[in-house]
């Protein structure tokens, strides 16, 4: 079973290859897993990292404590990104485009979880919006210039944060993929449903664009302000995370190898494929596996972006 095969020694400072002239895109990067990748990805040498996040106070501040810890130059720029609203998606991808001739790493790191019921500016369950829907479209607007820079021969990586959550989600698609029947259900409940469409899309992805690497992973149960709604919740699972994190969780620095490690990698890489910390293959995961499934999650995801306009 994949959880209990060896996990890959892994060090950020050791193990993370040159990165001279790549770019590289990480969302959700002004705290958290996001911050701490960004750091350890330009201690070793990028063309440019985009963080991508909402507030631009916050995110000055966060370029600023990383640049305090560098000791090379690395062009770390705020990338106006709120993936609530799909407009404002598509402004970040066109500043993307316009700024930059390649993308070589697309980390999708940034997510909610086990918010109170909510909806995006579109009308999408919050949590389904921002943590897919908002991803998705991402992409898809990046896929030209994901495309032209696999061509050129480089090694381009697509890596999608979920979270071993995604087992509490609805098992039937029929209310996974309905925005109406999913934000009936629990705060967790349409947690793990977008975490399962995270894996899924991450799947199909690598099917449909397999000139590039592509992987899902869990980064562990980490501390970091992501928690804090779950926290709240008074379901079972709000209070196992509020009484028995401070016992079973990771600090942010050793959350963030997993992500680090399918972003860079020089070991083979199952495009597509499901991981647990660090590197550790999930074959049996459903969501990963389930080809149907990654074929409905990709055109559901593309209908909804349709009938909003995009």
């Amino acid at each position: 079973m994949g959880f209990f095969t060896t996990s890959h020694p892994f060090n950020p400072r050791t193990s993370i290859p040159d990165l001279k002239s790549k770019v590289i895109l990480v969302t959700g990067g002004n705290n958290g897993l996001g911050k701490e990748a960004i750091l350890q990805l330009a201690r070793h040498g990028p063309a440019k990292i985009y963080m991508a996040a909402r507030s631009a106070d916050k995110a000055t501040a966060a370029i600023n404590s990383i640049n305090n810890q560098l000791t090379v130059d690395t062009v770390i720029e705020h990338l106006p990104l709120d993936l609530s609203s799909l407009q404002s998606v598509r402004e970040a991808a066109e500043i993307v485009k316009s700024t930059s001739s390649r993308l070589d790493i697309l980390m999708l790191n940034a997510g909610i979880m086990a918010t109170p019921p909510g909806r995006t500016h579109e009308g999408f369950d919050d949590q389904m919006g921002v943590n897919h829907i908002g991803h998705f479209y991402l992409t898809q607007q990046l896929l030209p210039l994901l495309t032209v820079t696999a061509a050129a021969g480089n090694d381009v990586r697509v890596v999608s944060l979920t979270s071993e959550a995604h087992n509490l989600g609805p098992s039937s698609l029929d209310i996974i993929f309905n925005t109406e029947r999913l934000i009936q259900t629990s705060p967790w409940s349409r947690y793990g449903a977008s975490k399962a469409a995270n894996i899924m899309f991450a799947a199909e992805l690598a099917r449909r664009y397999p000139h590039f690497t592509t992987a899902s992973l869990h980064p562990g149960i980490i501390m970091t302000d992501l928690h804090t709604p779950g926290q709240q919740s008074h379901s079972f699972v709000g209070l196992f995370m509020k009484y028995m994190s401070p016992f079973i969780t990771q600090d942010v620095p050793h959350g963030a190898y997993n992500q680090l490690w399918a972003a860079t990698t020089n070991e083979e890489l199952t495009s597509g494929g499901y991981y647990t910390p660090v590197g550790r293959l999930q074959k049996n995961t459903k969501w990963a596996k389930d080809r149907e499934a990654g074929r409905r999650c990709w055109e559901w995801t593309e209908e909804e972006l349709k009938k909003a306009g995009f």
